[in-house]
This record gives C-alpha cells, structure tokens and sequence, in this order.
C-alpha cells in the first residue's frame, strides 16, 4: 500500500467506517480476504482470474488485488471483486459480519426503516484524486493498464467497476450510474447506456440541443458509489447521496476543471469530457460480455467520449467487474442490495408477511427472485409475486419472481426448487406478464421495441387447504439445535 495522510475515524453504531478505497484495503487484508496477485497480464488473464477465483467460492471469495502487471509500472494497479463476499461487503454497508444471506439483507432493510437518510455530498478545494493531472494533448489513457476482459470484447474496457457523473441541464440533478465505457484510443472513449436508463435521459437533453454532454467517469472508487451506481435509486435522487447516506457521513467531491462536475476527492482515476451524440462523430463500439452471461448485443455505432482531463492518485487503482456467466465477481452484492431495496418497495406498498427475498446469483442477481411470505389471506402470494415483478428495484430485466412459505430459505436454491417441485401445480400456479421493461442486453430479444415476458411461480401450499398440506419431514428446530450443542465438532466450517 501506498503512503497516505491520517485521517479522520469515523463510527456508526460502533463501527468504523472507511474514508477510501485504500482503507478498504486494509481492512481486506487484515481479515484475510485480500489476495495479491504479480505479474497478471492485461490481456484476459486478469479478468480470467477474478472470474475463476469468483465461481470457486460464491460469496466468500477473496478479492484480488494485480500488481505488476504486465507492460505496466509496478505501482498501476487493478483491484477485482471489491465488495463481493458476506464479510467485505458487510464492511463496506458498516453492517455486522453475517452468516447468511439474509441477514445482510436484514441488515440493510433495518437501516432503511430505522436510520437511513440521504447525506449530500460535501464540495472541497482539494482532495488525493487532484495528486496527478493529465490535460488535453497529455492524456493517454493506455497510461493505465486497462484490462482485454474477455476472449471475444471489441476492445479493452476501462469503465466496468465504474461510475459515470452527469448533470441533468433543467434540473441541476446529479446522475452518478454504472455504464460501460470501451477505451477507442488514446483520448476517445465509447459508452454504451440501456433504453430508459437515467443517464441515457440526460445525455438525450444535451444532444437534442445539438450539445456534447459534459461528463466524468470514476475508474476506481469506494464500493459504495459502485453499488449505488448499479441500483435502482430513484429518479432525482443524487448516487451521491444516497451512497452517503450508507455510509453515514458525506462523500467529498471537487469540483471539475472543465464543466464543474463533483469529483469523488477520493477516487482512484476519473476521466473528464464530453459525450458526442452526432452520427459523424459516433464509433463502432462492443460487443461486450455481460451481466447476463452472454454477448447479447453486437458492435453497434454509439456517442464517443472526447478526453480532455484525466485526474489521478499516485499509485492509482483501476476498478473491474467481469460480467460473465454466474457466479460473477460483482452479482453477489448486487444480489444483497437488490434484494434489500425490493423488499423495502414492497412493503411501503402496503405487503404484510414477507419473511425474506433473495435475488439469486445465478439469475445474475436480476432474473430469479424469490419471496417467502407467511400467508395470510387468499391472494396474497399473487400480490407478492406482482409487487416484486413490477416495483422500481425489482422491474428491469426481470425474468422469474417465485413465491415460497415462509418454512423455505429464498436463498437457499436447493429449498427453493423443492418448493417448487413439491408446492406447485404449473398449469395453475405459473402465470405471465408481458411487455415488461428490459434492455438490448436480453438474450431473448432480437430488436426493438426492448419489452421481455416474465413469468410468476407460486410455489406455497394452496390456501384453500394449506393446512391440512402434508407434514414435511424433517428434524424438528429443537432437536436439529440440542443434536448440534452435542456433538459441535461434526458442524465447524472447514
């Protein structure tokens, strides 16, 4: 780790939080989920490794941290899975180490019913992200060893773990989201956003003004604006402050040299420019492989980014998510904050009755979802499935949403299928819901308009007798905690 200046501690409920991604790190380290990794090549190895280690150990993986990487100085380094594991992405929310999946999930719900409020960002004159500054002629952005993610990618991505910050031109609202950015050469970048994405809808305001859209792109930052970056914040509400309010204490942010955008003070590297929505100035841009597993969409014409400042830290640290086939090394905490922010929808909309919610990895923490409910009255587990498909978190790109009694474990895949198996009769059980929102990214969707089909399961006993359904078989909690206090040695994780 590189030197840096103290600085301040602070605590919420007994638990200090970070400042940086740097101490980040450190915390990392010491619990002994940080692995180094010399002499990785920029070119497929890295992201070959963060993808292997990452389905190795789902949600206990360690996170990786590539130094010396090949064609690069020693101290340009790229950090892999950040906050993708039960322990750092506890430290990361500022939650109790869990055991399981719900309880992280617990954990953020608690927050957002008892001590959650938004914490605007704090402007100051000068921060560790102002320590280097490339401008105009000087910036190269091969400077920086920008990862060749996957075998068939049209070219090396440096924005995937990263934050795009844009200002919309009638309001003043501060956009910080998650969007892919292809390095084109040494000053250019592509960027490609979904249909009906925020960001899309502030660049189109400019470009119909026939106006470049003034933009910052963070490469490497604190978890948290990542996990803000990739969620359903709602419109008008800065990432800024919704991450802050997480942490507990405002994010620091610089005002930019060319357009005034805030700078996280304490990020990594962060790129400043313009994006170009004329058809002259649009390159070929993609395919990429991603969140969902596959290339779902081919190189296309999309708006450049023009770069003309490239801020830094000494010692940078470029963030990188691999998107790729689940297990990956982001869905796992994308897979906890969505499934807190679904279940927070829907109970503000009035469900009683949920026992938990889990949006599993292996739908890519967006395509199977699962509720469990203790029923109670006719209906409810339709109205269940209906909020989870349809509120703000869980509609994107969705594609399953199963409801279970509350005796299943939504997290535990093995429960849920035996559930379904055992529960639900399909032609009466399964039913559909068409012309949902969804994205090019959808490999069922072969053109416009972008609208997918999702189905609901219901996977409960029948109200009608569900309690004369036959007794499960199995050892009763009593007996399964006196048996363990027994003979604890048989149940030590290895």
């Amino acid at each position: 780790m590189s030197e840096k200046k103290p600085v301040k501690q602070y605590k919420r409920k007994n638990i200090t939080r970070h400042v940086d991604l740097r101490d980040l790190l450190e915390r990392f380290e010491e619990i002994g989920e940080l692995e180094v990794v010399e002499g990785a090549d920029w070119n497929l190895e890295l992201a070959t490794l963060g993808e292997l280690v990452c389905a190795r150990n789902p949600g206990r993986a360690p996170a990786l941290l590539f130094k010396n990487i090949k064609d690069y100085p020693e101290n340009f380094r790229i950090l892999s899975g950040a906050a993708n594991s039960f322990k750092r992405l506890a430290i990361v929310l500022g939650f109790p180490e869990p055991k399981t999946e719900l309880d992280l999930v617990q954990s953020y719900r608690d927050r957002m019913k008892i001590d959650f409020k938004l914490i605007p960002p704090e402007k100051v004159k000068t921060g560790p992200i102002l320590e280097n500054i490339d401008r105009d002629g000087d910036v190269d952005l091969y400077k920086f060893p920008v990862p060749f993610i996957h075998e068939h990618d049209g070219g090396r991505y440096i924005g995937t773990d990263d934050v795009v910050i844009m200002k919309d031109p009638d309001s003043g609202w501060i956009n910080a989201a998650t969007y892919r950015v292809m390095v084109q050469n040494k000053n250019t970048t592509g960027i490609w956003m979904s249909p009906g994405k925020h960001g899309r809808m502030i660049r189109e305001k400019y470009f119909e003004k026939n106006k470049p859209c003034p933009v910052l792109i963070s490469c490497g930052q604190d978890p948290l604006l990542f996990l803000a970056g990739h969620s359903e914040v709602d419109h008008n509400i800065s990432e800024f402050d919704y991450a802050g309010g997480h942490r507990g204490f405002p994010f620091e942010t610089i005002p930019s040299e060319l357009h005034g955008l805030p700078i996280p003070a304490h990020a990594e590297i962060v790129l400043e420019g313009e994006i170009y929505g004329d058809q002259e100035s649009a390159q070929t841009e993609g395919p990429f492989g991603e969140f969902m597993g596959y290339y779902a969409s081919d190189a296309s014409p999309q708006p450049i980014v023009k770069i003309r400042r490239v801020y830094y830290r000494n010692d940078p640290i470029l963030t990188m998510a691999v998107p790729s086939r689940p297990p990956s090394n982001f869905t796992f905490a994308r897979s906890a904050v969505k499934s807190a922010m679904i279940w927070d929808e829907i109970e503000k909309a009035g469900l009683p009755g949920v026992n938990g919610i889990w949006c599993h990895e292996a739908g890519a923490g967006r395509l199977f979802n699962v509720v469990s409910i203790k029923q109670m009255y006719p209906g409810h587990v339709k109205q269940a499935a209906m909020l989870a498909a349809n509120c703000h978190s869980g509609n994107y790109a969705g594609r399953w949403v199963v409801v279970v009694d509350e005796d299943i474990d939504p997290a535990n895949i093995f429960d849920v299928i035996w559930a379904m198996s055992t529960r639900c009769d399909p032609p009466s059980d399964t039913e559909f819901i068409h012309n949902s929102w969804s994205t090019p990214l959808d490999t069922m969707l072969r053109e416009p308009p972008y609208h997918n089909n999702r189905g609901i399961i219901d996977a409960c006993r029948p109200w009608g007798w569900k309690d004369d359904f036959p007794t499960v078989a199995e050892s009763s909690p009593e007996l399964k905690s006196q048996v363990m206090e027994k003979w604890p040695h048989l149940f030590n994780k290895v």
